[in-house]
Protein backbone atom coordinates (compact mmCIF):
# COMPACT_ATOMS: atom_id res chain seq x y z
CA UNK A 1 0.00 0.00 0.00
CA UNK A 2 1.21 3.48 -0.63
CA UNK A 3 1.84 6.10 1.86
CA UNK A 4 -0.82 8.00 0.18
CA UNK A 5 -3.55 5.26 0.29
CA UNK A 6 -2.39 4.31 4.26
CA UNK A 7 -2.65 8.07 4.79
CA UNK A 8 -6.27 8.26 3.39
CA UNK A 9 -6.58 4.56 5.44
CA UNK A 10 -5.89 6.07 8.55
CA UNK A 11 -7.78 8.99 8.15
CA UNK A 12 -11.05 7.49 7.00
CA UNK A 13 -10.66 5.08 10.06
CA UNK A 14 -10.55 7.78 12.58
CA UNK A 15 -13.38 9.80 10.89
CA UNK A 16 -10.85 12.69 10.00
CA UNK A 17 -9.76 14.29 6.54
CA UNK A 18 -6.78 15.27 4.93
CA UNK A 19 -5.46 18.82 5.55
CA UNK A 20 -2.87 19.01 2.66
CA UNK A 21 -0.68 22.45 2.51
CA UNK A 22 0.67 23.72 -0.28
CA UNK A 23 3.76 25.80 -0.30
CA UNK A 24 6.43 26.87 -3.09
CA UNK A 25 9.65 24.94 -2.58
CA UNK A 26 12.25 27.59 -2.39
CA UNK A 27 10.47 30.15 -0.88
CA UNK A 28 12.10 32.01 0.45
CA UNK A 29 14.98 29.24 0.94
CA UNK A 30 15.48 25.61 1.00
CA UNK A 31 16.62 25.50 4.42
CA UNK A 32 13.13 27.67 5.28
CA UNK A 33 10.82 24.86 2.94
CA UNK A 34 12.32 21.77 4.63
CA UNK A 35 11.91 23.05 8.10
CA UNK A 36 8.64 24.36 7.76
CA UNK A 37 7.75 20.64 5.84
CA UNK A 38 8.47 18.82 9.16
CA UNK A 39 6.90 22.14 11.39
CA UNK A 40 3.52 21.46 8.83
CA UNK A 41 3.29 17.83 10.49
CA UNK A 42 3.13 18.57 13.79
CA UNK A 43 0.58 20.79 13.27
CA UNK A 44 -1.46 18.46 11.51
CA UNK A 45 -0.92 18.54 8.19
CA UNK A 46 -1.91 14.66 6.79
CA UNK A 47 -0.30 15.08 2.84
CA UNK A 48 2.00 18.41 2.12
CA UNK A 49 2.34 19.83 -1.45
CA UNK A 50 5.28 21.12 -2.66
CA UNK A 51 5.29 24.09 -5.73
CA UNK A 52 7.81 23.74 -8.02
CA UNK A 53 8.76 27.05 -8.76
CA UNK A 54 8.11 28.16 -12.47
CA UNK A 55 8.71 31.27 -14.24
CA UNK A 56 4.85 31.54 -16.17
CA UNK A 57 2.76 30.05 -13.21
CA UNK A 58 -0.28 30.81 -15.73
CA UNK A 59 -2.85 29.17 -13.36
CA UNK A 60 -1.26 30.76 -9.91
CA UNK A 61 -3.01 33.99 -8.67
CA UNK A 62 -0.24 36.78 -7.19
CA UNK A 63 0.51 35.29 -4.20
CA UNK A 64 1.82 32.27 -5.33
CA UNK A 65 3.21 33.73 -8.83
CA UNK A 66 5.03 36.01 -5.98
CA UNK A 67 6.14 32.77 -4.29
CA UNK A 68 7.58 31.73 -7.28
CA UNK A 69 10.00 34.54 -8.12
CA UNK A 70 11.25 34.59 -5.13
CA UNK A 71 12.26 30.98 -4.97
CA UNK A 72 13.36 31.26 -8.42
CA UNK A 73 15.67 34.27 -7.47
CA UNK A 74 17.00 32.70 -4.60
CA UNK A 75 18.31 29.52 -7.41
CA UNK A 76 15.14 26.75 -6.51
CA UNK A 77 15.39 24.87 -9.47
CA UNK A 78 13.72 21.15 -9.92
CA UNK A 79 16.27 19.11 -8.90
CA UNK A 80 16.33 21.43 -5.20
CA UNK A 81 12.62 20.47 -5.21
CA UNK A 82 13.85 17.08 -5.27
CA UNK A 83 16.36 16.93 -3.01
CA UNK A 84 14.11 18.99 -0.76
CA UNK A 85 12.08 15.93 -0.72
CA UNK A 86 15.20 13.70 -0.17
CA UNK A 87 16.29 15.22 2.72
CA UNK A 88 12.89 15.62 4.41
CA UNK A 89 12.82 11.45 3.97
CA UNK A 90 15.86 11.48 6.08
CA UNK A 91 13.63 11.84 9.33
CA UNK A 92 9.66 11.50 7.99
CA UNK A 93 9.27 8.06 6.03
CA UNK A 94 5.06 8.42 6.49
CA UNK A 95 3.90 11.63 5.30
CA UNK A 96 2.68 11.40 2.04
CA UNK A 97 4.55 14.54 -0.43
CA UNK A 98 3.15 15.43 -3.73
CA UNK A 99 5.02 17.65 -6.11
CA UNK A 100 2.74 20.09 -7.93
CA UNK A 101 3.71 22.51 -10.82
CA UNK A 102 3.75 22.80 -14.71
CA UNK A 103 5.53 20.63 -17.57
CA UNK A 104 8.38 22.64 -19.03
CA UNK A 105 10.65 21.54 -15.70
CA UNK A 106 10.11 18.15 -16.15
CA UNK A 107 10.35 18.50 -20.19
CA UNK A 108 13.53 19.62 -20.00
CA UNK A 109 15.10 17.41 -17.50
CA UNK A 110 13.63 14.30 -19.24
CA UNK A 111 10.62 12.26 -18.10
CA UNK A 112 11.75 8.72 -17.19
CA UNK A 113 15.00 11.08 -15.30
CA UNK A 114 12.52 13.23 -13.54
CA UNK A 115 10.38 10.43 -12.55
CA UNK A 116 12.90 7.99 -11.49
CA UNK A 117 14.71 10.75 -9.25
CA UNK A 118 11.37 11.80 -7.24
CA UNK A 119 10.59 8.04 -6.69
CA UNK A 120 14.19 7.49 -5.49
CA UNK A 121 13.88 10.56 -3.18
CA UNK A 122 10.62 9.17 -2.01
CA UNK A 123 7.92 11.87 -3.87
CA UNK A 124 4.72 9.99 -3.69
CA UNK A 125 2.21 11.95 -6.58
CA UNK A 126 2.50 14.84 -9.05
CA UNK A 127 0.24 16.90 -9.74
CA UNK A 128 1.19 18.79 -13.54
CA UNK A 129 -1.28 21.40 -14.21
CA UNK A 130 -1.41 22.09 -17.86
CA UNK A 131 -0.93 18.82 -19.62
CA UNK A 132 -4.71 16.68 -19.63
CA UNK A 133 -4.57 12.94 -19.74
CA UNK A 134 -5.02 12.83 -23.42
CA UNK A 135 -1.86 13.87 -23.81
CA UNK A 136 0.20 12.21 -20.35
CA UNK A 137 0.44 8.63 -22.41
CA UNK A 138 4.07 8.86 -21.75
CA UNK A 139 4.46 10.20 -18.17
CA UNK A 140 1.70 8.25 -16.79
CA UNK A 141 3.64 4.86 -18.38
CA UNK A 142 6.56 6.86 -16.21
CA UNK A 143 4.72 7.20 -13.05
CA UNK A 144 3.36 3.61 -12.89
CA UNK A 145 6.77 2.03 -13.61
CA UNK A 146 8.20 3.83 -10.60
CA UNK A 147 4.50 4.13 -8.17
CA UNK A 148 4.05 7.71 -8.25
CA UNK A 149 0.51 8.70 -7.79
CA UNK A 150 -0.38 10.80 -11.04
CA UNK A 151 -3.09 13.84 -9.62
CA UNK A 152 -4.66 15.69 -11.88
CA UNK A 153 -7.35 18.47 -11.10
CA UNK A 154 -11.26 18.82 -12.27
CA UNK A 155 -12.88 22.40 -11.64
CA UNK A 156 -16.46 23.52 -11.91
CA UNK A 157 -16.40 23.56 -15.49
CA UNK A 158 -15.64 19.98 -16.10
CA UNK A 159 -18.09 18.40 -18.28
CA UNK A 160 -18.96 14.67 -17.60
CA UNK A 161 -17.14 13.45 -20.38
CA UNK A 162 -13.86 15.16 -18.99
CA UNK A 163 -14.98 13.79 -15.50
CA UNK A 164 -14.80 10.53 -16.37
CA UNK A 165 -11.47 10.54 -18.34
CA UNK A 166 -10.17 12.05 -15.59
CA UNK A 167 -11.52 9.38 -12.84
CA UNK A 168 -10.05 6.97 -15.24
CA UNK A 169 -6.15 7.99 -15.15
CA UNK A 170 -5.95 9.38 -11.91
CA UNK A 171 -4.45 8.07 -8.46
CA UNK A 172 -3.78 9.00 -4.81
CA UNK A 173 -6.77 11.50 -4.87
CA UNK A 174 -8.07 14.13 -7.87
CA UNK A 175 -7.86 17.84 -6.53
CA UNK A 176 -11.26 19.65 -6.91
CA UNK A 177 -10.53 22.96 -7.81
CA UNK A 178 -13.29 24.74 -6.29
CA UNK A 179 -13.52 28.23 -7.67
CA UNK A 180 -13.68 29.46 -11.01
CA UNK A 181 -10.30 31.15 -11.75
CA UNK A 182 -6.43 31.29 -10.94
CA UNK A 183 -5.15 30.69 -6.84
CA UNK A 184 -6.35 32.70 -4.11
CA UNK A 185 -9.58 34.14 -5.83
CA UNK A 186 -12.94 34.52 -5.00
CA UNK A 187 -15.42 33.11 -2.17
CA UNK A 188 -16.50 29.75 -1.51
CA UNK A 189 -19.91 28.26 -2.69
CA UNK A 190 -20.37 25.25 -0.11
CA UNK A 191 -23.47 24.14 -2.28
CA UNK A 192 -21.91 24.32 -5.56
CA UNK A 193 -18.73 22.32 -4.62
CA UNK A 194 -21.29 19.75 -2.29
CA UNK A 195 -23.49 19.04 -5.80
CA UNK A 196 -20.43 18.82 -8.26
CA UNK A 197 -18.25 16.57 -5.36
CA UNK A 198 -21.73 14.32 -6.07
CA UNK A 199 -21.26 13.98 -9.15
CA UNK A 200 -17.61 13.45 -10.01
CA UNK A 201 -18.07 10.64 -7.06
CA UNK A 202 -20.07 8.71 -9.49
CA UNK A 203 -17.42 8.48 -11.98
CA UNK A 204 -14.40 7.87 -8.52
CA UNK A 205 -13.80 5.79 -5.35
CA UNK A 206 -10.15 7.85 -5.19
CA UNK A 207 -10.43 10.52 -2.17
CA UNK A 208 -11.18 14.12 -3.59
CA UNK A 209 -9.43 16.92 -1.65
CA UNK A 210 -10.97 20.62 -2.08
CA UNK A 211 -8.50 23.45 -2.68
CA UNK A 212 -9.04 27.31 -3.73
CA UNK A 213 -10.50 30.17 -1.92
CA UNK A 214 -9.81 28.34 1.89
CA UNK A 215 -8.44 31.33 3.81
CA UNK A 216 -9.36 30.31 7.62
CA UNK A 217 -10.19 27.68 10.03
CA UNK A 218 -14.35 28.14 9.62
CA UNK A 219 -14.10 27.24 5.65
CA UNK A 220 -11.42 24.29 6.14
CA UNK A 221 -14.15 22.84 8.54
CA UNK A 222 -17.01 23.67 6.39
CA UNK A 223 -14.94 21.89 3.64
CA UNK A 224 -14.12 18.75 5.82
CA UNK A 225 -17.91 17.93 6.03
CA UNK A 226 -18.53 17.21 1.98
CA UNK A 227 -14.38 16.41 0.54
CA UNK A 228 -11.90 13.80 1.99
CA UNK A 229 -9.34 16.51 1.80
CA UNK A 230 -9.15 20.18 2.38
CA UNK A 231 -6.11 21.65 0.88
CA UNK A 232 -4.78 25.42 1.48
CA UNK A 233 -2.54 26.90 -0.37
CA UNK A 234 -2.30 31.38 -1.05
CA UNK A 235 -3.36 31.87 2.46
CA UNK A 236 0.31 30.17 4.09
CA UNK A 237 2.18 32.00 1.51
CA UNK A 238 0.66 35.15 2.77
CA UNK A 239 2.02 34.07 6.04
CA UNK A 240 5.42 33.85 4.71
CA UNK A 241 5.41 37.17 2.96
CA UNK A 242 3.91 38.70 5.65
CA UNK A 243 6.67 37.76 8.12
CA UNK A 244 9.70 37.94 5.41
CA UNK A 245 12.24 39.66 7.72
CA UNK A 246 11.37 36.98 10.73
CA UNK A 247 11.46 33.63 8.96
CA UNK A 248 10.67 31.98 12.34
CA UNK A 249 7.74 34.03 12.82
CA UNK A 250 7.13 32.85 9.20
CA UNK A 251 7.09 28.91 10.30
CA UNK A 252 5.32 30.23 13.28
CA UNK A 253 2.40 31.91 11.86
CA UNK A 254 1.79 28.72 9.55
CA UNK A 255 2.17 26.29 12.01
CA UNK A 256 -1.01 28.34 14.12
CA UNK A 257 -2.86 28.77 10.99
CA UNK A 258 -2.64 24.64 10.06
CA UNK A 259 -3.26 23.75 13.91
CA UNK A 260 -6.51 25.84 14.06
CA UNK A 261 -7.62 24.26 10.88
CA UNK A 262 -6.61 20.71 11.89
CA UNK A 263 -8.86 21.31 14.88
CA UNK A 264 -11.96 22.93 13.60
CA UNK A 265 -11.88 20.48 11.05
CA UNK A 266 -11.63 17.27 13.61
CA UNK A 267 -14.89 18.79 14.99
CA UNK A 268 -16.38 19.12 12.27
CA UNK A 269 -16.41 15.39 11.29
CA UNK A 270 -16.63 14.06 14.70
Amino acid sequence: MSRLEECFKELKAANKKALVPFVTAGDPNGAFTLTCMHEMVKAGASIIELGVPFSDPMADGPVIQKASERALEAGMTLKGVIDIVRFFRETDQSTPVILMGYLNPIEFMGYETFVEKAAQAGVDGVLTVDIPPEESVDLLKAYDKHDIAPIFLLSPTSNEIRIKKIAAVAKGYIYYVSLKGVTGAGHLQLDDVQAKLTQIKQHTNIPVAIGFGVKNADIAANIAKIGDGVVVGSALINCITEHSDDEQQGRQAISTMLSEMRAAMDMATQ
